[in-house]
């Protein structure tokens, strides 16, 4: 499997085009905004797009997820349920943050803990890590040791709980008991700024290394 970070929005979100080496088969993965970028991306790999993967619906993670939709006639698959209220306010958050594509949608398929994803050759465990957002996923990709935890977690540092429905308590142990668990040379890809290794995070991130109480 391959992949290529693509920052978007003025939030420098890390959208993440994943591919399959053999089949070329390609998804998409919090795609909050400029469109065009993702398009480029997608067409400079020679790349058949065949999904959106949403990690949760914040809208600088999933503004752009109807438009890549459309474009390119794929289905919408996460994140959890919990987050249509998310999807909802897409329109006032629109608004609140300046944004001019985003647009709410309907998720063709809701995920939950336990679910897998594919395309081409390729499949994504999929692991409920609530508490950033109510319904906040992770995929796993096991044979690569590769994760994409959207806000759940960030090198040095962890997903804000004071958005509405978050929960500091509840993303604690979405860290400790569902995300590290898949062991320390895991490598993840945060919805925001650089990758870390889940065993660099127990050993120095000051929220939840495992000096923390």
């Amino acid at each position: 499997m391959q992949y290529q970070i693509i920052p978007v929005t003025k939030f420098q979100q890390n959208c993440t085009l994943f591919w399959c080496d053999i089949t070329k088969e390609a998804a998409v993965v919090d795609p909050g905004g400029n469109v065009e970028l993702i398009i480029n991306a997608v067409e400079q790999h020679g790349l058949t797009l065949t999904k959106v993967l949403l990690t949760h619906a914040h809208i600088d993670h999933a503004g752009a997820s109807r438009a890549i939709s459309k474009a390119f006639n794929i289905v919408i698959e996460g994140p959890s349920k919990e987050d249509q209220f998310w999807i909802d306010l897409i329109p006032e958050q629109k608004k609140q943050f300046g944004f001019t594509e985003a647009e709410p949608f309907l998720p063709n398929r809701w995920l939950n803990e336990g679910d897998t994803v594919s395309f081409g050759e390729i499949e994504l465990q999929v692991y409920f890590c609530p508490g950033h957002t109510p319904g906040h996923v992770v995929f796993f990709h096991p044979e690569t040791k590769l994760a994409q935890v959207g806000d759940v977690l960030f090198k040095g540092s962890i997903g804000r709980t004071d958005f509405p429905k978050g929960d500091h308590a509840t993303l604690i142990h979405s860290i400790r008991n569902t995300l590290f668990p898949l062991g320390d040379d895991v490598q993840f890809i945060p919805g925001h700024g650089p990758m870390s290794t889940f065993g660099a995070e127990r050993k120095n991130n000051p929220f939840v290394g495992d000096s923390v109480s």
